[in-house]
């Protein structure tokens, strides 16, 4: 089945360009995100492993790791490291896993669980769907789930506003309205009561008694 927002993000053990790694001990209490691509050698993910490793430095900021996932050996990962320094400027800078045995993309639901035979056998068409972010909480829950199709370019800014969001809305009793970005206003939770919520925020902007804005708490 389909992994869905509030599952626990499955465990697993795996091969990788910075050794074996048991992915929830690997995450421990950090955030984490997991983005995945159907073949090493590939010209888009060749151009977003690159990107990841040149922000890696405001993920690390917020406390999160990143591991890629390809559908392929570890030597053939580490061989595509190579061309994406050459072409990207920036060397993978976070461990790259190998799901030569498919095994991972199986339990994220990215690939059928009868998936089987010699990984090297099949193209990135045969893996399309192996395109996914995951955001993974410290509670090793799935907080966000994007899918790209291989001719579409991830944009991981995306993903670092949605952290932004996720780690403020994890912390504060409120939510991010449309096009938010970090400092802009918040929306006061739906769950909170007007009395609550005047303890906690004091008073706010109502253009609708459902919508109820205030300044981004201080993190």
């Amino acid at each position: 089945m389909a992994l869905k927002l509030g599952d626990t993000a499955p465990d697993f053990e795996a091969d990788s360009t910075e050794g074996r790694i048991s992915f929830h001990d690997w995450v421990g209490d950090s955030w984490a995100v997991l983005f995945s691509h159907p073949k090493a050698f590939t010209p888009v993910c060749t151009t977003e492993l690159g990107y990841m490793a040149s922000i890696e430095p405001e993920f690390a900021k917020r406390g999160v790791k990143i591991v890629g996932l390809s559908v392929d050996p570890v030597e053939k990962q580490e061989g595509w490291a190579v061309d994406i320094e050459e072409t990207q400027g920036t060397a993978p800078n976070y461990p790259i896993i190998s799901d030569a045995d498919f095994n991972v993309s199986k339990l994220y639901g990215m690939l059928p669980a009868d998936t089987a035979g010699d990984a090297a056998d099949r193209t990135p068409a045969d893996n399309q769907t192996v395109r996914n972010v995951f955001v993974i909480g410290p509670d090793k829950k799935v907080k966000l789930i994007l899918v790209y199709p291989m001719t579409t370019g991830r944009n991981f800014d995306e993903v670092l506003r949605v952290i932004d969001s996720l780690q403020l809305t994890a912390d504060y009793k409120v939510s991010t309205p449309a096009q938010w970005q970090a400092g802009d206003d918040v929306i006061i939770s739906g769950s909170v009561d007007n009395e609550k919520a005047k303890e906690l925020f004091g008073d706010w902007e109502e253009p609708r008694p459902y919508i109820r804005i205030v300044p981004q708490p201080s993190r």
